[in-house]
């Protein structure tokens, strides 16, 4: 039952999550915004369980209206480690509507700025890139812009670095990182730290497990990551490095009786741009029967940057029947990445750049400036879903359409 307490109508998605369409929670798809003081009641299958999330799929969603939604499996509950959730999220003063007003009209006052200074190959690597950063470079000689809006405060479970919250631990332990990307207009990279990390899935989907010791994510996207702590004990903080800024927010783990040491909300280096690397090396532990498409869709992505207007050519009729396999090609021809999220399906990737492989099973991709990103996915329920960008303002400037099913 989702009761709406907040004064205003609302309606909320449950991201992840495959419900009938009439309960996919966007307003007027089908189903009309709840109002103040309305109860309404949804019944579906929870799924096979995994790292979700839920949040308003209005300019709300700004407002911190998001929360973790975990389907826990019968492994899971079983499974001799400890489970940490962190909803990651950007917080301004100025409302929605404002910052959105003065995306429009060019401003870069009042909390906006426009980053053009990341550059692909050609002599220097991209902003941010180390050698451990699993991403892709950039084409060569190719600016991108970044961080349109820059935020008051950056959060990890609704807190800064400044205040963090501190989870304790065993020594010696092994910790179940479940962490959702929340924020509607920044991108993060995870540093884990002295500590390293396994990634185990994405977008609660299981993956062959990857060793790395940071892991990008965008908007909208969840990653589980397994520690296992040092039997010495200790502290250690799990950062989140803002795209292409010093900015970071966090937890920190402790061990009883272990000292914690501040952590500073912005580092000495900026956050690695995402790209495609960690992408490319990504496999689904249960990925799609192999077919052949019974439909074929090219959708090329594009934006102004002058009136901030962001739109999708080719979507505008996308169509399937249930059953049917389908692939869509997104090519991104804007200097802006855009994390591209389907409603009601969890979908393959299959191809990045044109090239072919078997790739994680997945609700929301990212397809970073200049770049293609092929997904194929069985067509489910009849509905007209949602296949957005989910930066909350290039989703209310135009970048969303809708794949529709009929029976």
């Amino acid at each position: 039952d989702l009761t709406n307490e907040i004064g205003d109508p609302t309606l909320v998605h449950w991201h992840g999550l495959t419900p009938p369409w009439e309960m996919d929670g966007v307003p007027d798809n089908p189903s009309p915004m709840l109002g103040n003081m309305e109860t309404r009641g949804y019944v579906f299958p929870a799924g096979t369980g995994g790292t979700h999330w839920m949040h308003a799929h209005t300019l709300q969603e700004q407002n911190l209206l998001a929360a973790p939604l975990i389907v826990r499996t019968a492994d899971d509950e079983k499974a001799d480690e400890q489970e940490v959730v962190v909803l990651l999220h950007d917080f301004s003063f100025t409302p929605a509507e404002e910052l959105l007003a003065k995306l429009k009209g060019g401003s870069s006052s009042g909390g906006m700025a426009m980053d053009h200074s990341a550059m692909g190959e050609g002599g220097m690597k991209m902003q941010g890139m180390t050698n451990e950063a699993p991403n892709m470079d950039m084409m060569a000689g190719m600016a991108m812009d970044l961080n349109d809006i820059e935020y008051d405060a950056y959060l990890a479970n609704d807190r800064t670095l400044a205040d963090p919250e501190v989870i304790q631990v065993e020594k010696g332990g092994i910790v179940r990182l479940r962490i959702i990307n929340g924020a509607t207009a920044t991108a993060f990279t995870v540093d884990t730290g002295v500590l390293g990390g396994r990634l185990i899935a994405v977008d609660g989907q299981n993956i062959h497990p990857l060793d790395a010791r940071l892991f990008p994510i965008a908007m909208g996207q969840r990653l589980d990551i397994r520690l296992q702590l040092p039997p010495e004990g200790g502290s250690w903080p799990i950062l989140a490095l803002r795209e292409g800024g010093s900015q970071r927010t966090g937890i920190v783990l402790k061990t009883p009786g272990a000292d914690v040491s501040k952590v500073a909300d912005t580092g000495e280096t900026t956050g690695p741009v995402l790209g495609l690397k960690m992408e490319s090396l990504l496999g689904a532990a249960n990925p799609l029967v192999i077919r052949n498409p019974d439909r074929q869709y090219m959708i090329m992505l594009f934006g102004n940057m002058s009136d901030y207007t962001w739109g999708m050519q080719g979507a505008e009729n996308l169509i399937s029947k249930p059953g049917e396999r389908i692939e869509i090609t997104m090519h991104n021809m804007s200097m802006m990445s855009h994390p591209m999220h389907l409603h009601g399906h969890h979908f393959q990737v299959v191809a990045l750049n044109g090239r072919r492989f078997s790739g994680a099973v997945r609700d929301t991709v990212l397809i970073p400036p200049m770049s293609m990103v092929t997904i194929a996915f069985d067509a489910g329920s009849a509905g007209n879903w949602p296949l957005h960008c989910h930066h909350l303002y290039h989703m209310a400037s135009g970048m969303m359409s809708f794949v529709k099913n009929k029976a």
